[in-house]
């Protein structure tokens, strides 16, 4: 009894405290440290390792991104590298496959018993963008997933409709305020459902 006390004092103290793991792709590696900054002693934060990039990549990667550590919070996205243009003039990933890939990924999710919250994808501004995107299509992702999340009881992160005055000139990006303004918005939806 005593040795196991011992133990578990000498655990890591990101050990005992809430954990929540951001998925996602650029953006999310852009407002990352942010929140982690935000949440320092409250809750560890971990991104997956490095770009979680389009659907097929998350239901390829899912597994190896959750590992085994008992998750809190998920907060995920998926949605800019799938409605990239290709050089056949197609999106990455076309959108039925889009839905179906996102539900496989959902179903995965909730088997590990953490909250879980969508970001909604981030607007793609007017201009040349390379790779090419379409600032029309987002929204058309953004409603699959909508609908998605609303049948699975899912909140809603609505980044799309958030300070976007950070966001770069034909760009997807953002300087680092704007990278800011989204960890606050990230911040609104971690902490109404983070474990005291």
């Amino acid at each position: 009894m005593r040795s196991l006390l011992l133990l578990t004092l000498a655990l890591p103290l990101w050990s005992q405290e809430p954990k929540i793991l951001i998925i996602g792709d650029s953006i999310s590696i852009g407002y990352t440290p942010f929140v982690t900054a935000a949440l320092q002693g409250k809750a560890t934060v971990v991104h997956n390792e490095g770009n979680a990039a389009h659907t097929r990549n998350g239901v390829a990667k899912i597994d190896e991104w959750l590992g085994d550590t008992k998750w809190n919070i998920i907060h995920f996205n998926f949605g800019l590298h799938d409605l990239k243009i290709m050089e056949d003039g197609k999106h990455q990933v076309p959108l039925e496959e889009y839905a179906e890939n996102l539900h496989a990924i959902i179903q995965r999710l909730k088997q590990t018993k953490a909250k879980l919250i969508w970001a909604a994808t981030t607007p793609v501004p007017p201009g040349k963008i390379s790779p090419l995107r379409q600032p029309a299509d987002v929204p058309k992702f953004n409603a699959v997933a909508a609908r998605m999340m609303q049948l699975e009881k899912i909140p809603i992160n609505d980044l799309f409709s958030a300070d976007q005055s950070g966001q770069l000139p034909a760009n997807v990006h953002y300087t680092p305020a704007g990278y800011q303004a989204l960890a606050q918005q990230v911040l609104k939806q971690v902490l109404k459902v983070l474990p005291q």
